[in-house]
C-alpha cells in the first residue's frame, strides 16, 4: 500500500479501503455541514455500516478501473480526501474531486494532493483530457481548479439540485501538454522560490 507524503512531515495520501470504515464514517461526521453545502459526498452515509459499504462500492470501482477513492491524513487523523470519477483510460479522459473537513481547509492539501493525482493519471495512465466540475458558488474548489492551471470551459446553467436549490457547474479541464507545462513551470527554482506553497 502506498503513503505518499505531501510536501511535510504532517499530511499523508493514502489509499481509502473498506477497513477505515470507522475512520471515514467519524470524519464525515465532524465534516457533514461543511461537505453537504455544494456536493452530496457522504450524504446517505448515516453509520459505520453504510460507510463501509461506500467504500467497498469505490474499492469495486477500483478494481474495474473507472473510479477510486484516496485520503488525505493530517497527523494521523483522516481529514479528506480526492477521487477519480469516470475514469475512462480508453478514452484518456476522466473527472477529479475532492472533499474536506473545515479543520483542514486551508492548507492546501487539496492541491497537493490533486497534483500527484493528475501526474499519476497522465504520466502513468495516458489520460488526456482531466475534467473538474463545482458549483460556481463553490470558490474554494473553483480556486484549486485555477491553482492546478486548467481552464474554465463553460457553465452547466443550473445543472445541480442540490437541497432544493439549483446551481450552476462550471466545468474546468486541463489537457496532458498543459498540465506539463504548469508542473514543470512550477518545478523550475525560480518558481520555487517565489512560490513554496
Amino acid at each position: 500500500m502506498y503513503a505518499i507524503r505531501l510536501g511535510d512531515d504532517e499530511t499523508e495520501l493514502r489509499p481509502l479501503e473498506p477497513w477505515h470504515a470507522e475512520e471515514f464514517f467519524a470524519h464525515l461526521e465532524r465534516g457533514r455541514e461543511f461537505i453537504g453545502r455544494f456536493i452530496d459526498f457522504g450524504s446517505k452515509e448515516t453509520d459505520v455500516d453504510s460507510a463501509r459499504a461506500m467504500l467497498q462500492r469505490y474499492a469495486d470501482l477500483r478494481a474495474a478501473d473507472s473510479a477510486s477513492l484516496h485520503g488525505l491524513w493530517l497527523q494521523g487523523k483522516l481529514v479528506g480526501g480526492v477521487l477519480f470519477l469516470n475514469f475512462e483510460a480508453e478514452q484518456g479522459r476522466c473527472e477529479v474531486g475532492c472533499w474536506l473537513e473545515p479543520a483542514a481547509t486551508g492548507r492546501g492539501l487539496v492541491t497537493r494532493a490533486m497534483r500527484v493525482l493528475l501526474d499519476w493519471a497522465i504520466e502513468e495512465r495516458g489520460i488526456h483530457r482531466v475534467e473538474w466540475v463545482a458549483a460556481s458558488g463553490n470558490q474554494s474548489s473553483l480556486n484549486v481548479a485555477r491553482r492546478l492551471g486548467m481552464t474554465r470551459d463553460g457553465v452547466r446553467r443550473e445543472a445541480h439540485l442540490h437541497h432544493g436549490v439549483r446551481h450552476d457547474l462550471e466545468v474546468w479541464s486541463v489537457l496532458a501538454p498543459e498540465w506539463r507545462a504548469a508542473r514543470d513551470a512550477c518545478r523550475s527554482p525560480r518558481s520555487i522560490a517565489h512560490n513554496d506553497h
